[in-house]
């Protein structure tokens, strides 16, 4: 071999592995313009508006965090033999009152000696929302404590007073005397967060005070069962046992969440956080910072959501909006003449597209104040003004019996005369039947069939007669069942 074809051949290597490592850094789809080739024609490029990352949250950061505090309770527990020791990663999060309930279930049987009283320390976070001294945190944290401190980034540590709690959104109150005012912090409006956007959680994870952390908002309306007015904003700053009641902030350092729970099957932060949005908080925390206690609205329905098949049985042009399966009698929906089979598509120039949706809205506007439902009845469109009440415990329904009538044919349902005209109640449900498949039970109670009130069995034949003549594909039944109210769409096509 002479010197020549040597380097000769390295540089041909040197090609190689040149064009080697040019195709291992393409995809499988990319091609090399290893010649020419006529010139493919172009389509326009969709072009997304430029958003700039952020240079970094130091600023940010620098602004806020005097205004967020550290909070330490204090308490007792019966120390028994059964006492179950609650894992570090799920203190300060809504599983430590699970554990603290499933301790005290396990407490030593009467007679026998109970066990004696142990203090217990636990530790979250906070942020001051009023330069007087006024404290948002959670619920969870705050508990059953004998006695709550907050410390500030100044050093200072103060005795707290639980001003007000409300577990349904898991959200508390405090107050301090500082001697003078103190930074506060201002809400921002959740409602305008965009999934992908920019976030900072600060708060006191595992005990190591003035943490920030950052990431982007995840999700918006999540429902993890927490509560009857779940609506989380998701985001995957982490957070940690301990930020529980710290504050979320946007990227303009506006409080947006209360940090309340996270999603951790390991132990530690995944990327899966949970924080209460601020349009919630604020209306809860004026209220507790008002009266000590939350006041909701209260409409006075009974709520169903709808599918394909209810939609067309009620003859609606798709399934958005949450239909009003009962009304209270004597209700605010009562008495502004809200009906049963009326579809809630808005309220107050908010869209209703679930039942979660009508329930928050209510629940977040104050008693005696006046709502605008925009419903659908009748296939037409009908703003209905609503003045609200105060929220209180639903009503039982009575069930229903009496004589035996015939059964009614297709359907698969024996019906009998209810109380005082009443409805009717389902005697029997034939096995295999359409009525059996879509759910009835012997008991219910028909209140409507269709468009008609029903007060006895022969009101539903008619109904179902009716329907069948206008070729509707099903007919709705309004049905009582353990004192709740429902509709259930039964189809006609099948004999």
């Amino acid at each position: 071999m002479s010197d020549k074809t040597q380097p000769a051949r390295k540089t041909r290597r040197l090609w190689a592995a040149g064009f080697l490592a040019l195709a291992l850094g393409t995809t499988a789809l990319t091609t090399l313009p290893l010649r020419a080739q006529p010139a493919a024609p172009t389509t326009p490029a969709i072009v997304l508006p430029h958003q700039r990352g952020p240079q970094g949250f130091a600023d940010l950061a620098a602004r806020v965090a005097p205004s967020v505090v550290r909070v330490t309770v204090t308490g007792q527990v019966e120390a028994t033999p059964a006492s179950v020791e609650i894992p570090p990663e799920l203190r300060g999060t809504p599983l430590e009152q699970f554990f603290r309930q499933f301790e005290r279930g396990q407490r030593a049987p009467r007679g026998e000696q109970r066990g004696e009283q142990r203090r217990s320390v636990g530790q979250g976070s906070g942020f001051i929302i009023d330069a007087a001294g006024y404290i948002v945190t959670n619920n969870h944290v705050v508990g059953d404590a004998s006695s709550v401190k907050v410390e500030l980034t100044d050093g200072r540590e103060l005795p707290a007073r639980v001003i007000g709690t409300d577990p349904q959104t898991d959200l508390a109150l405090l107050k301090v005397e500082a001697g003078g005012p103190l930074p506060a912090v201002t809400w921002g409006d959740s409602d305008q967060l965009r999934v992908g956007d920019w976030v900072v959680a600060m708060g006191n994870p595992f005990g190591l005070g003035g943490s920030v952390t950052a990431g982007i908002v995840s999700a918006r309306g999540r429902q993890i069962g927490a509560g009857p007015y779940d609506d989380f904003i998701q985001t995957d700053a982490p957070i940690n046992p301990g930020n529980s009641g710290g504050p979320l902030f946007n990227a303009n350092g506006e409080v947006v969440g209360i940090n309340t729970a996270i999603y951790a099957p390991a132990g530690g932060n995944v990327g899966i956080g949970f924080a209460v949005p601020a349009r919630m908080a604020r209306h809860v925390i004026t209220d507790l910072q008002q009266d000590g206690r939350v006041a909701r609205g209260w409409l006075g329905v009974s709520m169903q959501p709808l599918n394909a098949e209810l939609a067309s049985a009620l003859r609606l042009p798709d399934t958005r909006g949450v239909l009003v399966a009962g009304v209270e009698p004597g209700s605010p929906a009562a008495q502004a003449g809200v009906k049963p089979g009326d579809v809630v598509v808005g309220i107050g120039g908010r869209p209703v597209a679930a039942a979660r949706d009508l329930a928050i809205a209510v629940a977040e506007a104050s008693p005696r104040s006046t709502a605008t439902l925009t419903l659908l009845r009748d296939g037409q469109r009908v703003d209905q003004a609503v003045t609200l009440g105060q929220r209180e415990a639903p009503r039982q329904e009575a069930r229903a019996g009496g004589a035996e009538a015939p059964r009614q044919a297709s359907l698969g349902l024996r019906l009998s005369t209810g109380k005082a005209g009443d409805g009717v109640t389902v005697a029997a449900v034939e096995p295999g039947s359409i009525a059996a498949t879509r759910g009835m039970q012997a008991g219910d109670v028909i209140l409507r069939a269709g468009e008609r009130e029903v007060r006895r069995p022969q009101d539903v034949t008619e109904a179902v007669a009716a329907a069948r003549s206008a070729g509707r594909p099903a007919i709705a039944l309004q049905v009582v069942r353990d004192g709740g109210r429902a509709f259930i769409a039964l189809p006609l096509n099948a004999g």
